[in-house]
């Protein structure tokens, strides 16, 4: 899967997910901007990919904001004269039944985890139509099925999906194509915050019997983001240890 010297943007790369596909991109050859809404988690991560050998830059930004998200995708013009990977990665959750939902928790969740994607690709599409060359490749989740007190959630994950396939229709004939992966159960820093039992019963619902890594997405959005993936575009991909077979 060759993405050797392809500009890559990865949002939210601070940590977890987004970190291991930036990770992935950059032991493969691309040169990636690492993206959080904090600095210091910025500034961490550039360190140690520079440590590691990879090109790298970073950009601290909100990108759920039209501001930030128009200065980052100009950060990696700036830096490299291009952007060929666009990564979206950033997103939140606050669970809870509808009935007792607030607007705001709504509103926050929709925002950050679907409003950042079309402020992003806004941003980058002209630069990929251009170049006549572009990778899209939004995070979704296996939970975009429907869980419960994840109606907020569920309800941003299942947008990014058509969002994913409307752009791919949108871009195709530009040489930009866009696709979706829908991971389920991760080990992440959130993931490690739930209490023991917790984890136990959410790993009994994993056909695989095990959560995933951020190397399994990483893997997965390097596929979407290779050169070679150029006739596949508009699909989601579920990386999820067979979760999304079954109702669990």
């Amino acid at each position: 899967m060759n993405v050797k010297d392809r500009v890559a943007v990865v949002t939210g790369s601070g940590q977890g997910i987004g970190k291991g596909i930036a990770e992935t991109l950059g032991a493969a050859g691309a040169k990636v901007v690492i993206n959080d809404l904090f600095p210091d988690k910025v500034d961490e991560v550039v360190d140690e990919f520079i440590n590691a050998g990879h090109e790298v830059t970073g950009h601290a930004a909100d990108v759920s904001m039209s501001a930030g998200a128009n200065s980052l995708i100009q950060a990696a013009i700036d830096s490299y004269g291009r952007i060929d990977i666009l990564v979206n990665n950033v997103g939140m959750a606050r669970d809870g039944w509808l009935a007792k939902m607030s607007e705001e928790d709504w509103d926050t969740v929709l925002q950050v985890n679907l409003k950042s994607q079309f402020l992003t690709c806004r941003a980058a599409a002209p630069h990929m139509m251009e170049q006549e060359y572009g990778r899209i490749v939004n995070i979704s989740s296996r939970a975009w099925l429907g869980g419960p007190g994840q109606a907020n959630y569920a309800a941003s994950k299942g947008a990014v999906i058509s969002l994913t396939r409307s752009l791919a229709l949108e871009m195709a004939r530009y040489g930009v194509t866009a696709n979706a992966i829908a991971p389920a159960l991760v080990d992440t820093p959130l993931f490690r915050g739930l209490k023991e039992e917790v984890q136990e019963r959410l790993i009994k619902t994993i056909p695989a019997k095990r959560v995933g890594t951020s190397s399994d997405i990483g893997n997965a959005a390097l596929f979407f983001a290779a050169d070679e993936s150029s006739y596949v575009t508009g699909q989601t991909l579920y990386v999820c240890g067979g979760r999304s077979l079954g109702a669990g």
